[in-house]
């Protein structure tokens, strides 16, 4: 409840949302919310890989991701196995590197890409350009005719705009592009507004409603050197169960048997989309690859046979679920404030070296991020304190509200847990920030697969 006075003179405002309780042991790790390597010492140290962090801190310096390179394959391995019968592709966006792209091809996985950036590592990694697919609403011509001419394994389409420039290409180039059709099944996700992608009022994708979607599947269909795959649908980011899936895989093979009665054509494939969703904080409560896919199954056997179609080939795509909860990143404490409030409260404000470059999104989406003191044990009791950045913006904030010790102090390591997903790749140079970079870590070794920017990267554009 908003207070006239402003959100810090609210009843309530200095203790912290509801699910956020009071640790026994504020130097313990809460384990759901780390990679499967992440393990406190007796001495309170930090250990990821086999590595303690400050280890890590004395040779990279802060801030930095720590990639957990033996939990990121386990879980790609995860959902592989689990949806054993499924394509399982890779969100590029989540965080892509030409490393990481050679360990989800590694391990059975395809990718998706959004973008020619990602495009283009994810063939400087050596993928095969088939296991590659290539989302987003507004692609160019130039980005169209460098994926036909790659040889991508399926372009989603996303509009009327391109559809025709497909058409286009291939009868320029004589190529074939391969390809499956974005629809909008007008379900609303449980999650934030802005990472919900199957309601009707957003950009993505054509409405089934409308019938849009089915025109488009009539006009790549009867386009010379297009092979229309199937039909894809993505509902949303940060999703824990299956249950907004049935609305949605029912109204897209209802579609898809419509494309059979009406147009006697038989597509092969469908995508359903995934964006399941990690563990930020102890609020959170993710399902299982296996119950996923168990799930997943279920509901389409069970709209396939009451259509009276037979099941596609399917695939899905899980976001953030593989890299989200395999990274850290690990900060340095600057500065520790104690702001006395108008009611006599106090809030404890953390400032980091680092802030809202490295994740936006608390600031974008309102998101939840917990903490922990990495490099040393506290005897001290817990107090709720907010976790700053450096950046000039009130808003700059990176962990809302968390316990840590009382006796915190600068030159302190904090860790957060479960940035892997959309930190890295979402990170800016907003205050002439150099990017953090990217250590992988496993076995007791690290090595660092994207390095920290440089001040000459940042004036390397600079033309004067």
């Amino acid at each position: 409840m908003t207070h006239e006075a402003g959100w810090a003179h609210a009843p309530g405002a200095l203790r912290g949302p509801a699910w956020l309780q009071a640790p026994t042991d504020v130097n313990a790790l809460v384990p759901q919310l780390w990679s499967s390597t992440a393990h406190k010492t007796d001495a309170g140290d930090l250990v990821v890989g086999g590595i303690p962090v400050a280890d890590l801190v004395a040779e990279h310096n802060t801030p930095a991701y720590v990639l957990d390179e033996d939990d990121f394959r386990s879980r790609a391995r995860a959902f592989r196995d689990a949806f054993s019968d499924f394509d399982v592709y890779y969100a590029g966006k989540a965080f892509l590197s030409t490393a990481v792209a050679r360990w989800i091809d590694e391990e059975g996985l395809l990718l998706d890409v959004c973008s020619a950036g990602e495009l283009t590592v994810a063939l400087r990694a050596g993928l095969d350009p088939r296991r590659i697919g290539y989302h987003g609403n507004n692609k160019s011509v130039p980005e169209l005719r460098r994926a036909v001419a790659a040889g991508v394994g399926r372009i989603i389409v996303d509009s009327f705009t391109e559809v025709e420039r497909l058409a286009s290409i291939t009868a320029d180039t004589g190529l074939t592009a391969r390809t499956m059709v974005r629809v909008t099944a007008g379900v609303e996700a449980h999650t934030h507004e802005f990472i919900a992608t199957a309601h009707e009022d957003q950009k993505f994708g054509f409405s089934i409603a409308s019938g849009d979607a089915l025109e488009a599947v009539r006009r790549l269909h009867a386009a010379p050197g297009v092979e229309l795959l199937g039909l894809h649908s993505h509902i949303g980011s940060q999703i824990f169960d299956t249950a907004g899936f049935e609305i949605a895989a029912r109204r897209v093979l209802a579609l898809h048997a419509q494309v059979r009665d009406e147009l006697g054509l038989a597509l092969p494939e469908m995508d359903l989309g995934g964006g399941f969703g990690i563990a930020y904080t102890t609020q959170d409560d993710p399902s299982t690859p296996a119950l996923l896919a168990e799930g997943m199954r279920r509901i389409v056997d069970t709209e396939c046979r009451s259509l009276g179609v037979d099941r596609p080939r399917l695939s899905i795509e899980p976001g953030r679920a593989i890299v989200g909860p395999a990274m850290c990143t690990v900060y340095t404490v600057g500065t520790v404030k104690q702001v006395t409030l108008d009611a006599g409260a106090v809030r404890t404000y953390i400032s980091v070296d680092g802030g809202m470059s490295d994740n936006i999104r608390t600031a974008l989406y309102d998101a939840d991020y917990s903490c922990t003191l990495a490099g040393r044990r506290s005897e001290a009791p817990p107090v709720l304190a907010r976790v700053v950045g450096k950046h000039c913006e009130a808003g700059d904030i990176v962990v809302r509200d968390e316990f840590l010790p009382a006796d915190l102090a600068p030159g302190d390591l904090l860790a957060v847990p479960g940035t892997g997903a959309y930190c890295r790749s979402m990170s800016s140079n907003y205050n002439h920030a150099l990017r953090p970079p990217v250590i992988a870590v496993k076995d007791g070794a690290a090595r660092v697969i994207v390095r920290r920017e440089t001040e000459e990267d940042l004036l390397a554009t600079d033309l004067g």
